[in-house]
């Protein structure tokens, strides 16, 4: 075999000899997204990769569909890695394969007509040790994976798909009548309600062995494993422990379950890319930045099956153990269409989430805008958050959620089973008590949504600290604080069709500053409960 890779490598080795330059090694067009940035922060780099290229067809590989090139994918890398990395170019074709592993200094340059779909066959893809929301655990081995790689990227322009529908399991009430027949009719198997289809007996077996939250608890041998493979759904790009990353003008689409998922990993580019899953998409998750440090996410689209833009750090015991904050991110000129939530934090953040600017975006019917969720059990701290300039439309929720009382329903679900009261039971703090604090919001508008801003916090630690200035809402009801301390409103303008616009709860130190809402009224009209010092000015 190394003769072999050594003959077929020849040309490019020969054509670069003695060729030290770098690609990619500088980043001037991303300064100004630190500019005035509110917290200390390294410039993010491009990942430095050898200039130096072969094709993934010179390796045997066949772009037609059906040759399954995983071998030529695995050779070409390999190949490459020998002589220090490289560029593998996936040229012109639709190009079949299994599970693609990234090594150092390599970078997949996918063209703009060529196409990386990846097999169906789960043989092809083995368990392994992984963590998936936030808990340690087995799933499947991502399509595209990389585990303590520095200096790699996905680029060219090209589409990765995942063809997650024959993984993913679907909720009846979530597409067409005619289309739910036609799934049933594929084969597969419902629930005993007939109101799930899961693809084969292991995909339902893991739903039975499963919390709300998807990881299987109860299995220790590798024959209980396999027993609920299908279930076990991978996640489309799994980089862990990585280092100078950089994912760049690409579409990644019909994931199986997360799409895009950077796990503990520094110095992450994610730039101009495209990210789509079915709106139906179980757990098809857009992009979650996991415990990861010094992070862009620039000029992106999103258009998902569940939350767009994630931010996450582990969840209960697990990820305080772990104990990896996700911190240093810049989220800058992205737009959502479908998703649970725009820009999202949450509900894994058990390790702390701490130093992020969100700006220029656009959510155009997300079922949430800005969401941040947790429960009592995680523990973690969320704060230094910085958003700014953010235009919606189309909610069907809320503009700005903060939800201590998340339960893994998305907030349409939630907010069709009715809202809860306003009094809560008092639970001691202590170790596993999250807490959002230290948040600041300007400028944003929403054109259409159900309820301006809700604020469901808890007695032991309320919702701290959050300044919201400068924002223009039109929304059926107006805004709700619940346990929150020292909020500021400033400048808010709420048009409500319906109820009080501003409703304060179990809250103290809350400051009304020129806010206005659908009464005209010189003063707003706010509805108070059990709450002090409320000033309105």
């Amino acid at each position: 075999m190394t003769t072999l890779i050594t003959r077929l490598i020849r040309p490019a080795a020969v054509l670069f000899a003695g060729i030290s330059l770098l690609s990619c090694s500088t980043n001037n067009e991303f300064d100004y997204l630190y500019e005035d940035l509110p917290f200390e922060m390294p410039q993010v780099q491009r990942p430095q990769i050898p200039v130096r290229e072969v094709s993934v067809a010179d390796f045997g590989g066949v772009g037609d569909g059906v040759f399954l090139n995983t071998k030529a994918f695995a050779d070409a890398i390999d190949a490459l890695s020998q002589l220090g990395g490289g560029r593998v170019v996936v040229p012109t074709g639709v190009w079949h394969t299994g599970p693609i592993t990234l090594k150092d200094n390599i970078e997949l340059h996918i063209r703009p007509d060529a196409v990386v779909l990846f097999s169906t066959d789960r043989d092809l893809y083995p368990i392994v040790e992984t963590v998936f929301e936030g808990l340690d655990t087995k799933r499947c081995l991502s399509p595209i994976n990389a585990d303590g790689a520095r200096n790699i990227a996905i680029t060219g322009g090209g589409t990765i798909d995942g063809n997650g529908d024959s993984w993913r399991q679907v909720k009846k009430d979530k597409i067409a009548p005619s289309l739910w027949k036609k799934l049933v009719r594929s084969g597969g198997l419902t629930d005993a309600k007939g109101n799930i289809w899961y693809p084969d007996s292991t995909s339902f077996r893991g739903s039975v062995v499963s919390d709300a939250f998807n990881v299987p608890q109860g299995l220790t041998t590798d024959e209980e494993w396999n027993s609920v493979k299908t279930y076990l759904r991978p996640v489309l790009v799994g980089l862990r422990n990585c280092e100078n990353v950089l994912l760049e003008d690409c579409l990644f689409q019909n994931s199986p379950c997360w799409n895009i998922h950077p796990l503990m990993c520094r110095n992450v580019i994610i730039n101009n890319i495209t990210v789509r899953n079915p709106w139906y998409s179980q757990n098809g998750d857009g992009l979650d930045v996991d415990s990861c440090e010094n992070v862009l996410v620039v000029n992106s689209s999103f258009d998902v099956g569940d939350d767009a833009i994630c931010i996450k750090s582990g969840k209960d015991e697990d990820g305080r153990r772990r104990a990896r904050p996700c911190r240093n991110l810049i989220v800058n000129n992205c737009i959502v269409f479908h998703g649970h939530g725009g820009f999202v934090v949450g509900s894994e953040m058990s390790g702390g989430v701490e130093n992020i600017k969100v700006a220029d975006c656009r959510f155009l019917g997300t079922d949430v805008g800005l969401r941040f969720k947790s429960c009592r059990g995680r523990g973690g701290v969320v704060k230094n958050i910085f958003i700014e300039d953010i235009v919606m439309m189309n909610i069907p929720t809320e503009p700005l959620l903060f939800d201590l009382h998340y339960g893994g329903k998305s907030a349409v679900e939630a907010a069709e089973e009715g809202g809860s009261h306003f009094d809560v039971a008092y639970v001691p703090a202590d170790e596993t008590t999250p807490q959002f604090r230290d948040i600041f919001i300007k400028d944003v508008v929403c054109s259409g949504a159900a309820r301006a801003m809700y604020f469901n916090g808890i007695p032991e630690k309320n919702i701290e600290n959050i300044v919201v200035e400068d924002c223009e809402i039109v929304s059926v009801k107006g805004a709700d604080l619940r346990y929150a301390n020292g909020v500021v409103l400033k400048n808010v303008d709420i048009t409500q069709s319906e109820g009080n616009g501003y409703v304060v709860a179990n809250s103290m130190n809350v400051r009304i500053i020129d806010c206005s809402d659908a009464s005209g009224a010189e003063s707003p009209d706010v509805f108070l409960h059990n709450s002090h010092n409320v000033t309105i000015d």
